[in-house]
């Protein structure tokens, strides 16, 4: 099999580009995929969306035995700020986990300026918009 890396996406992510772009800007997630293959020609990428926390802690707990998964770039969008269960996912798989966020996540509403995940990723991007996404893979690969 070939190695690698899962992008990860979380609920309301499906509706970037149409969901206030003034904030998450005019990009579709599917415009963020098709940039992130064409810059990162030699990796596979493999994308999932889900707007259930359950699909998305089963999409991490997967990893834990795939040694293909070289990372995961977790936007886990709302749920950053209230999953407790994403979190110990992400705590019990040792498959190493990048944190982005398109919006800088420290000068929004007071509520999502904690990131209950953080603290179990290897790091976190945030505020770049899109470029997120490829300094996320760029540190997995550098790894």
């Amino acid at each position: 099999m070939e190695q690698y890396i899962l992008i990860l996406n979380g609920p309301n992510l499906n509706l970037l580009g149409f969901r206030e772009p003034d904030i998450y800007g005019h990009y579709t997630l599917e415009d963020i995929m098709e940039n992130l293959s064409f810059e990162f020609p030699d990796i596979r990428l493999e994308s999932i969306q889900s707007n259930s926390e359950g699909d998305i802690i089963d999409a991490i707990h997967d990893t834990r035995a795939d040694n293909d998964c070289i990372g995961i770039v977790l936007n886990a969008g709302a749920y950053t700020h209230t999953s407790l269960a994403i979190a110990d996912a992400i705590a019990a798989v040792p498959t190493p986990v990048v944190e982005v966020h398109l919006t800088n996540i420290a000068s929004r509403e007071p509520i999502r300026r904690t990131s209950l995940i953080a603290q179990h990723c290897i790091g976190s991007i945030s505020g770049f918009g899109t470029l997120s996404y490829s300094l996320a893979i760029r540190a997995l690969l550098s790894r």
